[in-house]
């Protein structure tokens, strides 16, 4: 079976979801605050599952989300563990994390965890190589700096 993109429009209370098998993209953005987490992130699951088994040699796992309850955070662990757990040790995964700039400039790296901590906490022992980068946003969405926390 061949995987196809997967798109979901965002609503006002979820987001919007592209996942690209072809190019390892994967990205996140909007509010997830979705009323049956079950029902808008279990085909996301099933697809990041199928994905893992044959991965691009670099996947990009882009998490804009402004804001998300513990229903989603709880799915994104899930995701991002199935993730790390791609058997190529050769391949990457790069999580990137967007934040607004002012948020950035005053946050810290135990900030960063409290609001990343599950999905963060999955990264440990993985076998596929990981990156984190974060970044800074303006009002407008455009990045104004970014950096490496972890690689």
């Amino acid at each position: 079976m061949e995987l196809k993109n997967l798109f979901i429009e965002p609503t006002a209370k979820t987001p919007r979801i592209e996942l690209n098998p072809a190019t390892g993209e994967l990205a996140f953005s909007g509010r997830s605050i979705p009323e049956n987490a079950v029902d808008l992130y279990e085909n996301v699951f099933k697809w990041v599952t199928h994905y893992s088994k044959d991965p691009q040699k670099i996947t990009n796992l882009r998490l804009n989300l402004e804001y998300f309850n513990t229903a989603s955070s709880i799915w994104l662990a899930k995701i991002v563990k199935t993730l790390c757990s791609i058997n190529e040790p050769e391949n990457t995964l790069m999580i990137h994390l967007y934040f607004n700039a002012d948020e950035f400039d005053s946050m810290e790296l135990e900030e960063l965890k409290d609001s990343f901590g599950p999905v963060i906490d999955m990264i440990a022992n993985p076998i596929v190589s990981i990156g984190i980068k974060i970044y800074a946003l303006d009002d407008n969405g455009e990045i104004l700096k970014e950096s490496v926390v972890l690689l």
